[in-house]
């Protein structure tokens, strides 16, 4: 169909049933410096935790760097299907992330927070992708960077203004990330790294 037609992909063929069924590709939330920066942070971990999976493009990158023997788990309640039992998202997520063999995949269909109360394990990278409601964000902070190993790193999505980008003043992620790191310090945590919307800070002891 020709372009003047008006014919999206993104339009017509975005919701999950239709990547389930061979007709797009996964739709990544991120960029390609994103995708690249999450695989350089994953290298060679061996206790990854993502929070929110969607159709699983970034967790498949995580999967694919982490650790031989590492464990990426991976919490999302993919509560959005009107029909649980045929919950297409999931269904596409796990098959995404079941093209990777590297490592052992955990899945948690749980609310993060509910997750969090039974969590007993350290963490060398966590992933805080989840609900962008700001008091969300900030509640996932309290409830799992304790839980990071010195030398770990928290990485937030959609957590920074830069050139070209969808991200404004007003997403929860940037307000978060403005007001634990950037008008105050911590004294056991500093932003290390930050590309496009991903702003990474490091556990320092």
């Amino acid at each position: 169909m020709a372009a003047s037609d008006g014919f999206s992909w993104r339009r017509h063929f975005r919701h999950p049933v239709f990547g389930c069924l061979g007709f797009r590709p996964i739709v990544a939330q991120h960029t390609r410096a994103e995708d690249e920066a999450l695989g350089r942070w994953a290298k060679g971990r061996k206790h990854i935790i993502e929070i929110g999976v969607a159709e699983g493009a970034s967790a498949l990158k995580l999967r694919q760097s982490m650790a031989p023997d590492g464990v990426l788990t991976l919490i999302d309640p993919f509560n959005l299907s009107r029909f649980r039992p045929l919950n297409t998202t999931r269904r596409l997520a796990q098959s995404v992330v079941g093209h990777c063999s590297n490592g052992r995949v955990v899945w948690i269909e749980e609310f993060s927070s509910h997750a969090a109360r039974i969590w007993t394990g350290e963490i060398d990278l966590l992933f805080i992708d989840g609900d962008h409601n700001e008091d969300a964000v900030l509640q996932d902070w309290k409830d799992w960077h304790g839980f990071v190993a010195p030398g770990g790193l928290v990485v937030f999505h959609d957590a920074r203004l830069f050139a070209r980008g969808w991200v404004t003043p007003q997403y929860g992620p940037v307000k978060v990330v403005d007001a634990l790191f950037r008008t105050k310090t911590h004294p056991d945590w500093e932003i290390a790294e930050e590309v496009d919307s991903l702003v990474a800070v490091k556990r320092q002891m």
